[in-house]
């Protein structure tokens, strides 16, 4: 399997270097290129064509919000994950509406982040818990249109449990120690739940479930 091809962009060089020394050390991960702002973004994912591109939101010029929404319209391909100090509402929901697939705080593990990027190649979502309550918070508050529909292959009760922990944002591996689970266990788990709620990723998986009411 080819590397994942990751372009890295934030106005802080040191943090840029830091990142490509982390990423770079790892299995499957290929740092192609950097960029210090928007605009230079734009002409690197232009020139590398990267899988995933990780971008701060808060930078001069350019920002990443403008930035994201430019490269999911010219370069679909291309999935981009926010990586910045903030998660205050404002950022959070402009960044995803701007077609971020994904939403971290630059704290955020190692082991996290690396599987945020597989993860976001593989066409998955991937959300910051504290992100993933304010997105799951938001929905929820928003008027039904219509009453949702049950689901024709109801959730088993480990499903559930599953389902409720994704909810929160954690990693596989997260769920697996809270269920005292193999990794690979909860991944076919996940996988069901998915195909059972009719989604595609975890956000929309926590979204749906929210819907039906499932998480409470």
């Amino acid at each position: 399997m080819s590397p994942v091809r990751v372009l890295l962009v934030d106005d802080q060089a040191l943090f840029r270097e830091a990142l490509a020394v982390l990423l770079g050390a790892s299995d499957g991960v290929d740092v192609v290129g950097e960029a210090g702002d928007g605009s230079a973004a734009l002409d690197q994912v232009a020139a590398l064509h990267p899988d995933v591109v990780l971008m701060d939101l808060r930078m001069p010029g350019l920002d990443g919000i403008a930035a994201t929404r430019r490269i999911r319209a010219e370069h679909p391909a291309t999935r981009v994950i926010a990586l910045t100090t903030f998660d205050d509402d404002a950022d959070v929901f402009a960044a995803l509406r701007a077609g971020a697939v994904g939403y971290l705080l630059k704290d955020v593990s190692s082991e996290r982040l690396l599987e945020a990027v597989r993860a976001a190649a593989r066409g998955e979502s991937v959300l910051q818990p504290s992100v993933a309550a304010k997105v799951v918070a938001r929905f929820a508050q928003l008027p039904d249109v219509e009453a949702p529909q049950p689901l024709v292959d109801p959730l088993s009760g480990r499903e559930l449990e599953v389902l409720r922990l994704l909810a929160q944002g954690r990693s596989n591996r997260e769920i697996a120690a809270a269920l005292f689970l193999a990794e690979g266990t909860v991944k076919n788990y996940v996988t069901n739940v998915l195909g059972k709620l009719g989604v595609r990723d975890r956000t929309q998986a926590a979204l749906r479930a929210a819907q039906l009411g499932l998480l409470s």
